[in-house]
């Protein structure tokens, strides 16, 4: 071999061996930011973590969310700030989280809204399926089906007899167009075939003093907002729309007991995160909710919401916001309800 092949032979494989060298230490490169991902993940949370709420501050919503975000504070030991975002029936809110960092350090408390938004915006810019992973069920609080103590029933089939005899001189109010409170009445009138008119308000306060004025006949509302009235005589209850009763009034028959069936409707609250947040970091806020369901402070908290709430993984809660999107559809399409 000539001195000059032998001289080319030596530099191919200098270079050979920078080009492994160079591959190597580019993997090693590679592995440092997983390594510390992965340390971070254990560490997690290192600093303050973003609650986005979509819906304004003093809603049940907003409560519950505070009641979870008081006990993650305590249990993880960082900071969890509650961030208003109201607006487009919490769509804001949802777009905004869905395309945020899925490192944990920004979340959304959800609620059922964001489940019938998905079918009553045509144009809504998030999947909450794909585009979220569940956390936790945080709670569920039950409506109630309330009455003007003017309408002469006593109960549920009563009422539907009243309203099929009286078509024109029975409406019933809600929160406003799309709303739970709205998708409820609408269930209503599809298990039942009632044509009864729906008076959307401005909120559940101007719909109850309306109701409580005679102005409208009934309204499914949320309990916390309802009871006081029913308590003091203003207004009638006559079920409850969960599949079981409710702690807060255990006289109180449920919608099914009462010959609707299937009828289990509530407004319901949970956390949930970006979808490709780490498991790691679900796993830790998910345990740290379970835990608190337990304690005396937040029973109580949400007894005098008429909130309850159980332990849950977050393949459960994954579930059940998969079956809400599906069981609102036909509801929000029968209604006829939409919103560009």
């Amino acid at each position: 071999m000539s001195h000059i092949s032998r001289r080319a032979q030596g530099m191919g494989n200098a270079a050979s061996r920078r080009t492994v060298l160079a591959a190597a230490l580019l993997g090693a490169s590679a592995l440092v930011p997983l390594a510390a991902q992965a340390a971070d993940v254990k560490k997690y949370p290192e600093r303050p973590v973003r609650v986005v709420v979509g819906f304004s501050a003093g809603g049940t919503t907003d409560v519950v969310a505070r009641i979870m975000a008081k006990e993650l504070t305590a249990e993880l030991g960082q900071s969890f700030v509650i961030d208003n975002k109201p607006g487009a029936g919490s769509n804001i809110a949802t777009e905004q989280v869905a395309r945020a960092e899925p490192d944990g350090y920004t979340l959304l408390f959800v609620a059922v809204t964001s489940a019938i938004n998905q079918t009553l915006y045509p144009k809504v810019r998030f999947d909450l399926v794909k585009d979220f992973a569940p956390v936790a069920l945080g709670a569920k609080v039950p409506n109630v089906l309330v009455v003007n103590p003017s309408v002469p029933v006593k109960n549920v089939q009563e009422l539907i007899a009243y309203a099929k005899a009286n078509p024109d001189k029975v409406s019933y109010a809600s929160s406003g167009s799309g709303t739970s409170i709205h998708m409820a009445g609408e269930l209503f009138k599809l298990r039942t075939g009632l044509k009864t008119q729906h008076i959307p308000y401005k909120g559940s306060a101007p719909a109850l003093t309306d109701l409580m004025a005679g102005q409208v006949q009934f309204m499914f509302d949320n309990m916390p907002s309802s009871w006081p009235h029913v308590m003091n005589g203003k207004l009638k209850a006559l079920a409850v729309t969960t599949s079981k009763r409710s702690p807060t009034a255990p006289d109180l028959p449920t919608m099914e007991e009462s010959g609707i069936k299937p009828f289990d409707v509530s407004s319901w609250f949970g956390l949930i995160a970006p979808a490709g947040t780490p498991p790691e970091v679900v796993q830790k806020l998910n345990a740290a909710m379970n835990k608190a369901f337990d304690k005396p402070e937040v029973k109580e908290a949400y007894a005098k919401l008429g909130a309850v709430s159980e332990k849950n993984t977050p393949e459960q809660f994954g579930a059940f916001i998969k079956s809400e999107v599906a069981s609102w559809a036909p509801v929000v399409k029968s209604s006829g309800a939409t919103v560009d």
